[in-house]
């Protein structure tokens, strides 16, 4: 991992939340880390006296002495990007995109050919180092650079290989699910103010008690439904606030907020593509 240098295209939130993670892990050192973007240099300064690592311009960022390139700017400029690098990427370098909607084959037809390209999608949890990293290899990707990058997702939380088609229904668990929990967490939180609670302790309250929730879910070899089950007194407390829930369509929101973010997903995906299939 010592000989790798990573450089970001793109230096927003996504990007500064996995380089923090990476960071954090100690597994690349911060002189590994190259971040870049068109020409926000106080964005640049900013990164680099955070972290401690490279920050330049495009225009200054020596493509020769790269290990891996993460695409992390907005969507819609992924096509400039994408001929920006062509006439720089070799066939050892490998390009990484974080980019929502952008498939591996698109890449893959704006590039060299046979240029090695992986399509990830983190979220922001990898700042803590907590993030579900779905990890899909293009067409031509060695198997050396398929276990580089788990490696380097594995920085910033837990990885898994899955199939690209398999990568809107995974947008709709782990790319938008923090957002389902914080939502989750502020009605728990209102609640616990209204029942006389200190509204900063409910919070925590509610936090901790997900937290261990999760982390009883990772490591007991039991399903969701039987740890329910193990909680749930006939009669009692928790089964009360089961019912309530249940009524009010509890469990029923959460799939259908799953199933929309995924088909939203979807949608923008399949909107890029016509723009980008028109502009040719």
């Amino acid at each position: 991992m010592t000989k790798q240098r990573v450089a970001f295209l793109g230096a927003g939130n996504m990007a500064e939340a996995m380089i923090s993670g990476i960071v954090e892990s100690g597994k690349f050192s911060p002189e590994q880390i190259i971040a870049t973007n068109r020409n926000n240099q106080e964005r640049l300064n900013t990164i680099k006296k955070k972290y401690g690592i490279e920050a330049v311009t495009k225009d200054q960022l020596d493509f020769s002495n790269i290990t891996v390139f993460i695409l992390a700017m907005k969507p819609k400029d992924v096509e400039s990007a994408l001929a920006d690098l062509k006439d720089h990427l070799k066939p050892d370098q490998l390009l990484i995109s974080v980019l929502a909607g952008i498939s591996t084959s698109y890449m893959e037809e704006n590039l060299n050919e046979r240029q090695q390209v992986i399509r990830v999608m983190p979220n922001t949890s990898s700042m803590l180092g907590e993030s579900a990293t779905a990890i899909c290899p293009g067409q031509h990707v060695s198997m050396d650079h398929v276990l580089l990058t788990k490696e380097l997702m594995k920085c910033i939380g837990e990885a898994y290989l899955i199939d690209e088609s398999q990568m809107d229904i995974f947008t709709g668990i782990a790319g938008s699910g923090p957002a389902y929990f914080y939502n989750l967490m502020e009605h728990m939180e209102q609640a616990g103010y209204e029942g006389g609670l200190d509204r900063e302790l409910a919070r925590k309250i509610g936090a901790q008690t997900i937290r261990g929730a999760a982390q009883m879910m990772l490591e007991q070899e039991e399903t969701p439904a039987q740890l329910r089950k193990k909680v749930t007194s006939p009669n009692g407390t928790t089964a009360a606030g089961l019912e309530a829930l249940a009524e009010n369509g509890g469990g029923k929101a959460i799939a259908e907020a799953v199933k929309g973010a995924a088909s939203r997903s979807k949608e923008l995906r399949e909107e890029l593509e016509k723009v980008f299939a028109e502009q040719k």
